[in-house]
């Protein structure tokens, strides 16, 4: 390696992305179920008293949407199109018997999360008892994950905005073990290439980068007098079967995470798998 080279590593190494944080401005929140006016409104009242970060404010706009408003995924979407919300609450499997089968979100569920950029909470079905003990009375536990969680102010801000005074924030990421040693398998195949340094310099690396973004993250909220603890969760795992776990272990109450991908129109591989196993806790779907 020349000097050049080494001092383009140093440097991009020494790089870090800068957190900046805004308070997200909710004005206006859509509820959407599929029962009729009475029971829409019990609903709605059930989550006002669940999301009291935003039902504080008084100046929220509240819509509740009955299941006569509309039948296909067309038509919810003509709503949420003139009513122009910052949030959708839902449930999965709106207008269909599937929340009987832990396989799919729903046809209209689908549509919101890839077709808008409106922001989808997803909460448990009601009539499926899925809810963890502790789901759907407050969000003093909040976690957010991303397969790259560096630089992604939006979800970090989303996560801060939704967790109660007094609560926690869990910044997490977790690096997929099966793909590291995948790519370690052919880092082995090279030669000219020490396998061991190798193996050593990448995981420090994979981690260096979270963990220096989620210390900014940290400093950033507390200087911001944010009222609430921020801990960060880093390291290696199978992704699914360790978000399960961390998620259990610390008694999450609202889990945040992309669920768009810039390259397909379906929705991202690992937040899909999520949303169809994480059906005891709210999600809330960017």
């Amino acid at each position: 390696m020349t000097n050049v080279d080494q001092f383009e590593s140093m440097f991009r190494s020494a790089s870090r992305d800068i957190f900046l944080y805004e308070r997200g401005n909710i004005e206006s929140v859509l509820v959407v179920t599929d029962r009729d006016e009475d029971n829409a409104g019990a609903f709605g009242d059930e989550l006002r008293r669940f999301l009291t970060v935003v039902s504080a404010d008084e100046n929220v706009r509240w819509r509740d949407v009955n299941g006569s408003e509309f039948q296909t995924a067309g038509d919810l979407l003509a709503i949420v199109e003139s009513e122009a919300p910052d949030i959708i609450c839902t449930y999965r499997n709106l207008h269909s018997g599937a929340w009987k089968w832990p396989y799919s979100l729903g046809a209209h569920v689908d549509l919101m999360t890839q077709h808008t950029d409106v922001p989808v909470m997803l909460l448990p079905h009601p009539d499926a008892e899925r809810s963890a003990e502790h789901a759907i009375e407050n969000t003093d536990t909040v976690m957010a994950i991303a397969d790259h969680l560096t630089g992604d102010h939006r979800l970090v801000n989303f996560a801060a905005r939704f967790t109660d005074s007094g609560g926690t924030l869990w910044l997490t990421h977790v690096e997929d073990q099966a793909t590291f040693g995948r790519y370690m398998e052919i880092i082995s195949k090279i030669p000219t290439i020490d396998t061991e340094d190798a193996r050593d310099a990448v995981r420090e690396q994979l981690l260096k980068e979270p963990r220096d973004y989620i210390g900014g993250c940290v400093e950033v909220l507390r200087a911001a007098d944010t009222h609430f603890e921020v801990k960060h969760l880093i390291g290696f795992g199978h992704h699914l079967s360790e978000y399960r776990r961390l998620i259990e272990q610390h008694d999450v109450d609202l889990l945040v995470l992309n669920t768009k991908d810039e390259d397909q129109l379906a929705m991202h591989g690992i937040a899909y798998a999520l949303a169809i196993e994480l059906r005891q806790i709210p999600l809330l779907m960017l």
